[in-house]
């Protein structure tokens, strides 16, 4: 475990008032205007610290890291909307089972998985809740 420096809780705590998932230069612009002196290579590292110990969700859209603080130990998936970055995370026992029964069904085991579901959510899709993509 990485020593607790106050930029790296700076980076934390900024990370735990993102409404969902931020790239290390959004975050490192709300901590400038919030008047921080902490550095954006500063900012990437404590991101990419949180994600390896399980303080933070990180996932990759359009080529891009993008974090959200999450609860250690429980393993999630989430639902993002693609428009707005709104965030659901879901339980994950019925993707378990799919990824297992999809493995098995082709003569794998052992396997893992990471799963992200990207849509529009319901205000976004003008409250309908059913648009396709």
């Amino acid at each position: 475990m990485k020593r607790n420096t106050w930029q790296r809780e700076a980076v934390r705590e900024a990370l735990d008032a993102a409404p969902g998932f931020v790239s290390a230069q959004t975050l490192h612009a709300q901590l400038k205007e919030g008047g921080s002196s902490v550095g954006l290579a500063t900012v990437y590292r404590a991101l990419a610290d949180l994600a390896t110990e399980g303080d933070a969700d990180s996932l990759q859209q359009d080529g891009e890291s993008l974090y959200r603080a999450c609860t250690p130990g429980k393993h999630h998936h989430h639902l993002i909307c693609r428009n707005c970055g709104r965030t659901v995370e879901i339980e994950a026992d019925e993707v378990e089972q799919w990824a297992k029964a999809v493995a098995a069904r082709h003569g794998f085991t052992r396997a893992q998985h990471v799963v992200d579901v990207f849509g529009l959510c319901a205000e976004c899709s003008g409250g309908a809740g059913s648009a396709t993509a």
